[in-house]
């Protein structure tokens, strides 16, 4: 059980202690993943980047996810699962959560260039993992920017999703055993309260 996202962060830093000073970026999913990233950075002095990616969800339960988006259009969806929902209503809901991965990335990085991935190793970082959609399409984003070794960090994962995302980084560090899981990201946290723009904002300008 984590105190906070920052605790969460902080504990995260002394598994990856190898990275530091290495040739390596931070790349957090906001914007929970952002609070952990800038306690890695104040750790590592790695620079720090967002992958801005939005989960479409179910129609009958939004927290399950149905297909993950990044700003430009990048997705990863469950195909099983999109049978049972109308097409236009799918098309739908995929263009705004695009355009909200838009929206979030050019308010969150405030005119800065992204960060170049470029041969790079990318350590991609959020508060947790629960069916694996969103950090399996960062890492595929990642590669697409030219990523020449790419590893997900977070806190805590589900044994399902731990599995296929190891499968598409390669390598997958999780502080808490996935057999552990206790059906929600937040239930692994005391505090876990949503994070706002400003506060990413604020960090990512830090």
């Amino acid at each position: 059980m984590f105190r906070d996202r920052r605790d969460a962060g902080r504990k995260l830093a002394e598994r990856l202690t190898e990275y530091r000073g290495a040739d390596a970026v931070l790349l957090a999913l906001p914007r929970g993943g952002v609070v952990l990233g800038a306690e890695l950075v104040r750790s590592f002095k790695l620079p720090l980047d967002i992958l801005s990616i939005r989960k479409v969800g179910h129609p009958d339960n939004p927290e399950y996810a149905l297909c993950a988006v990044d700003a430009r259009g990048m997705q990863l969806c469950n195909e099983d699962e999109l049978k049972s929902v109308g097409r236009a209503w799918f098309t739908e809901a995929l263009e705004r959560e695009r355009r909200e991965a838009q929206r979030r990335e050019e308010l969150y990085r405030g005119g800065r260039a992204a960060v170049e991935l470029t041969g790079k190793t990318a350590i991609i970082v959020d508060d947790g993992i629960a069916t694996g959609l969103t950090m399996r399409l960062a890492v595929r984003s990642a590669r697409t920017q030219g990523a020449a070794r790419v590893i997900a960090a977070v806190p805590v994962a589900s044994r399902e999703a731990s599995e296929e995302v190891r499968r598409e980084a390669g390598m997958l560090i999780v502080l808490e055993p996935p057999e552990q899981f206790l059906g929600a990201v937040g239930a692994h946290y005391k505090n876990f309260e949503q994070v706002a723009d400003s506060e990413v904002i604020a960090l990512l300008r830090q």
